[in-house]
């Protein structure tokens, strides 16, 4: 069995994610709302957490949203959003998602957003991998991290929720 390295403990998670909050709430700072859309499974679940920490510093609406991309193989598979584009036509969207790896689940769902027309897209990561394939890059990111490509970032956001390489 591979050993597990701790990368972030709960406190120094919850104060990455405090500290993307508030740079979340820089970018759109000329907004009144904005929506946050998080990938699904661990990206939804740190827009779930950004929306807490977003709800104590910003008066302002946000709404929140979650995208599905098959992540084995994102140009076969359908993007879905449980949002209807017109929604989110003229409105900023932060799309968040765990850890940037290789690009393509994240550049999918900016592909998914620009067709609707959005107002100003940006993007937020928790950990970037620095292994891109794809040109796409996180506006926010909780924490870069260069791995090899045979390491595994583990994400949990579970009741001790803590990063860990694998």
């Amino acid at each position: 069995m591979k050993e597990r390295t701790l990368i972030l403990d709960p406190t120094k998670l919850e104060r990455v994610i405090m500290r993307m909050a508030w740079q979340i709430l820089e970018l759109n700072s000329q907004e009144k709302d904005f929506y946050l859309v998080g990938i699904s499974k661990s990206g939804f679940k740190l827009a779930e957490k950004l929306m807490k920490c977003l709800s104590k510093i910003y008066d302002g609406d946000v709404r929140l949203g979650e995208i599905s991309i098959n992540k084995k193989n994102p140009p076969k598979g359908p993007t879905k959003c449980d949002l209807d584009p017109e929604d989110f036509k003229g409105k900023s969207v932060v799309i968040v998602d765990d850890v940037l790896n290789s690009g393509a689940t994240l550049i999918y769902a900016v592909k998914y957003f620009l067709v609707a027309e959005t107002k100003n897209l940006s993007t937020a990561v928790l950990i970037d991998r620095n292994h891109k394939r794809y040109p796409v890059k996180a506006d926010i990111k909780g924490l870069s991290l260069s791995t090899s490509y045979q390491d595994n970032v583990e994400v949990s956001f579970e009741d001790k929720a803590a990063v860990y390489l694998v």
